[in-house]
């Protein structure tokens, strides 16, 4: 057999496994890596600014495409704690990323060497699996457990720690063998989708829920197949986003706390059957059990068993993979259609529409004022940019804003870390996103706080001609955290506002604080501020074209008024509308109402 680095069989097997890709910051405990990879020159690298940068390209990789697994690298001790985040964000949103870090020497790992820390017990509750490999012949095979575990089951990442020697013992291992081992996914058995439709051809309104597992499995197109054979109406998640179209005559609109549609909150309180299918019932998607579930009887499909009656018990739970499980309803449900023993659902599914049309379910976006209110800013960005934009968001009153009011017309057109909502994560992983899918077009959308606080990524993009335009709603406050405040009487420690001193004083934004576009053209890419809502399209046009041009981000910078409160609530039957509702169609012109009427 052929003799090599252990570091060298890690890269190879990394090649069998189908990664072409990787971000990552080199250090002295992880030069050995790196060296194999200058050698093989197979893994392309993006050289992030900041380990949790890194991380979060790799997560923005993954999501972006169906079969990528992201891979982040970093050396020992701090680079390992960067990563955290980034592993907490993929963890909780079921995302493959592949995290390596260097460590000290296995003869110095109990002597408080230079950055050496315990990483891999650090990072235990935040992945499906952390190891340090201690034995160099170990290290094949445990990069094949890696992405055997990461696809198999709830996906998710993995950390690998290899000290230094290890990376450079000298192995035997036969690369031209290698097999990647077979992946496991649960799949349901055909009894129990026939109970299934059984119960939900029983229901008088029933629901089907499209969770994020749907995208992960790649299973969109089957979801609207059987949605379409059983003619009953889909509630996206937030991660399920995409699922259906927003102008597909099924889709019902989201439900929630935050980010929803009054007509979909509606809807689903109008419902008395759900079935879920790769969701997992989150807090801000469901309120209370007590409110959510009254009324209607419940089945729960979900790859992890363990997710079956964790929020609630359904009335039926199946353990499969979305895929798996969707296939079987749409052999059964075409069966039960041949027999004619599918019952008519035009007269719900019509109530479900008239209340996605009815303008009284509808937010006014149609605002003229300025400083610009941020309703409008998303309804200039549904005229600009058209159903084939990939949008990346993270947390915050712009992100729930955009749920509320942006449209999304496929799987992996919204990419969001739904669950961990890190500020600073919307920059890299559209990084990663534009990586994965270079030449298609990525909008980032962040408030002024979360582009603050990993803004230094951008140079990413400069170095290594990655363009993507990103939205900056700037109000210069912590906006979210300002709302909530609210009911505790305080407005306290969540101003970002003050007077530049290099900014001229007649300039508007002067009271904003940061300067985001000298800051963004000092890190190598274009810049623009607008102020007015009749300049937001031309300045995606002229971002647009220095991206043709130059083949980096650009930045543009909406101020808005300083507060706005946005829709919210703490059930879905007890959502507060702090801003005016819409009194025709002209309050809502890029409503997916107006589009019904065509």
């Amino acid at each position: 057999m052929a003799k090599m680095k252990a570091a060298m069989a890690a890269v190879l097997v990394m090649e069998k496994e189908g990664v072409t890709q990787a971000f990552g910051v080199p250090g002295a405990a992880i030069n050995p890596l790196y060296a194999q990879l200058q050698e093989r020159q197979t893994i392309a690298h993006v050289l992030a600014r900041h380990v949790e940068g890194a991380s979060h390209m790799a997560e923005g990789y993954t999501r972006a495409k169906a079969g990528n697994i992201g891979i982040c690298i970093g050396t020992s001790g701090p680079a390992g704690t960067d990563m955290i985040t980034g592993m907490y964000s993929a963890s909780a949103d079921s995302i493959p990323i592949l995290c390596i870090t260097g460590q000290a020497p296995r003869a110095r790992l109990h002597k408080e060497d230079f950055q050496a820390v315990d990483i891999a017990s650090i990072a235990k509750p935040v992945t499906k699996w952390a190891t340090t490999v201690l034995e160099p012949a170990q290290v094949p095979c445990v990069f094949q457990q890696a992405f055997h575990l990461m696809r198999s089951g709830r996906p998710g990442p993995v950390l690998i720690d290899l000290p230094f020697d290890v990376q450079m013992a000298e192995i035997e291992f036969d690369i031209d063998t290698y097999e990647p081992l077979p992946v496991y996914k649960p799949a349901a058995s055909r009894r129990q989708i026939e109970k299934a439709i059984e119960m939900l051809n029983a229901a008088e309104k029933p629901l089907i829920v499209s969770g994020g597992g749907v995208i992960n499995a790649d299973a969109s197109d089957l979801l609207q197949q059987f949605a379409e054979l059983v003619d009953i109406p889909v509630i996206p998640t937030l991660m399920g986003w995409g699922t259906i179209p927003d102008d597909h005559r099924l889709m019902a609109g989201m439900v929630g706390l935050q980010t929803s549609h009054r007509y979909g909150n509606a809807t689903m309180l109008a419902s008395d059957f759900v079935l879920g299918i790769g969701n997992r019932w989150a807090n801000r998607h469901t309120g209370s059990p007590e409110v959510y579930c009254k009324g209607r009887k419940f089945v729960h499909v979900d790859i992890e068993p363990t997710q079956i009656g964790r929020v609630f018990a359904p009335d039926y739970g199946i353990v499969s993979d979305a895929k798996a499980a969707l296939e079987l309803f749409i052999e059964v449900a075409r069966e039960w259609q041949a027999a004619g023993k599918l019952r008519d659902r035009s007269a719900w599914v019509a109530e479900c529409r008239a209340r996605k049309g009815d303008v009284q379910y509808l937010r006014k976006t149609n605002y003229d004022n300025v400083p610009m209110k941020p309703q409008r800013v998303y309804q200039c960005m549904n005229n600009a940019f058209g159903k084939d934009v990939t949008y990346v968001s993270t947390i915050g009153l712009s992100q729930i804003s955009a749920a509320q009011f942006l449209h999304v017309y496929g799987p992996r057109r919204w990419i969001n870390c739904g669950q961990a909502g890190p500020l600073g994560w919307t920059g890299p992983a559209a990084l990663g996103v534009a990586v994965a899918n270079p030449g298609t077009k990525v909008v980032a959308l962040s408030g002024d706080f979360d582009f603050q606080f990993m803004l230094e990524e951008m140079a990413v993009g400069a170095q290594f001609n990655i363009p993507y335009i990103h939205i900056v709603v700037n109000n210069s406050y912590l906006g979210l955290i300002r709302q909530a405040q609210r009911g505790f009487s305080m407005d306290y420690c969540v101003q970002l506002s003050f007077d530049n001193i290099n900014t001229p004083s007649a300039e508007p934004s002067r009271g904003y604080g940061v300067d985001h576009v000298k800051v963004v053209e000092g890190l190598g890419c274009k810049a623009i501020r607008v102020h007015k809502q009749e300049d937001i399209a031309p300045a995606i046009r002229q971002a647009e074209a220095w991206i043709a041009e130059h083949q980096v981000p650009v930045m543009i910078e909406v101020i808005l008024e300083r507060v706005t409160n946005i829709a919210m609530g703490t059930e879905i039957d007890n959502v507060t509308e702090h801003e005016e509702m819409a009194q025709g169609l002209g309050d809502v012109p890029t409503s997916i109402a107006v589009s019904m009427l065509d």
